[in-house]
């Protein structure tokens, strides 16, 4: 029912109104406003549309009825919580549109329910094993919600894209061989810096899905995808600078206390560095964060000379990634 609004009219004379307060205002009333014709009053508890001569301004509200709240708590879409639509009706006029008014376009709304109910259902249909990976999507690949792909060893292997891009940038405008690709993590970032990128992998699937994930990137175009061993084909590929980032073993390495080179696949660290010498002495070398730095630095003394080397701890969030060696000119060199 709508609540009255009670005001009492009374002119010059005010000896009819009994009890008065000592400023002649009667009991439980409070002064509105003056004007020729006499005094206006209220109920002191009605002061919302009201303001005292001594009091500070306030800001006047729009007074809504039981009926129209309720109404307004229906078209907000939440009937089951009447004070928030309430509230609600204080802070924003109604729309003539509903339901634009009061949750923005429906159709965007939409789309976010579609794309949240998308995200529930691929992370139901996770492994355990990758599902903290799925969670850290995002530092993989930036663009993932655009369509990028990953298998199970993919999700674990990939290069986190912010460690990438500090690789690539370290070879920017020369020609890039990366040797064991992957679904594409650090052929992307190459393609974005540098001349022209080679991708190696002996798996065809990976090889396809790192041709996927680089039309999402717009670089397919400078990269050659190549299915094959990299051992094999070693001799007989030419390039400025070798990325090699191996398989470490599943995330089963991080229970290794020291990781060592004798642990990497398909071979061990050391056939895999000399591999590589014979295309470059130009390598960059992504490895565990437990790893043996002992051992990573003796692989610049299977060259001589022995090869400069400069090893970089790589961090993600705040988080210990992994490590990262750089040989020969790729190496920052010691004043």
């Amino acid at each position: 029912m709508e609540k009255s609004l009670i005001v009492l009219a009374q002119t010059n004379n005010t000896s009819s109104l009994s009890p008065l307060d000592p400023e002649g205002h009667p009991p439980n009333l409070a002064r509105t406003s003056e004007s020729e014709s006499g005094k206006l009053w209220m109920m002191g508890n009605e002061r919302v549309a009201a303001q005292a001569p001594h009091s500070r301004p306030f800001k006047k509200r729009k007074r809504v009825d039981r009926a129209e709240n309720v109404e307004n708590a229906l078209l907000c879409g939440n009937p089951n919580d009447l004070t928030d639509s309430v509230a609600s009706c204080y802070r924003r006029k109604p729309s003539k549109q509903w339901p634009f008014s009061l949750h923005g376009d429906p159709r965007k709304n939409k789309f976010k329910l579609k794309r949240s109910r998308g995200k529930r259902a691929e992370c139901a249909t996770i492994s355990p094993l990758v599902k903290k990976y799925w969670l850290q999507r995002y530092h993989l690949f930036s663009r993932y919600d655009e369509g990028v792909k990953l298998d199970e060893e993919g999700w674990y292997s990939v290069t986190p894209e912010e460690i990438a891009i500090r690789h690539a940038e370290r070879c920017r405008g020369r020609t890039v061989i990366d040797c064991f690709a992957g679904v594409g993590g650090n052929a992307i970032q190459f393609a974005l810096l540098c001349h022209h990128v080679v991708a190696i992998d002996i798996d065809p699937q990976k090889i396809a899905l790192a041709f996927h994930n680089a039309k999402i990137y717009g670089v397919e175009g400078r990269i050659d995808f190549i299915v094959g061993d990299f051992f094999q084909l070693a001799p007989s590929l030419k390039g400025d600078i070798v990325y090699l980032s191996p398989p470490w073993g599943g995330p089963s390495y991080k229970m290794i206390q020291q990781f060592n080179l004798d642990l990497l696949r398909p071979k061990d660290g050391y056939s895999v560095f000399q591999a590589a010498q014979r295309i470059t002495p130009n390598i960059i070398m992504f490895l565990p964060r437990n790893m043996d730095l002992d051992q990573v630095e003796e692989l610049s003394w299977l060259s001589s000379p022995p090869l400069h080397v400069e090893i970089e701890e790589n961090y993600v969030d705040g988080n210990f990634k992994g490590i990262t060696a750089y040989f020969s000119n790729v190496a920052w060199r010691q004043a």
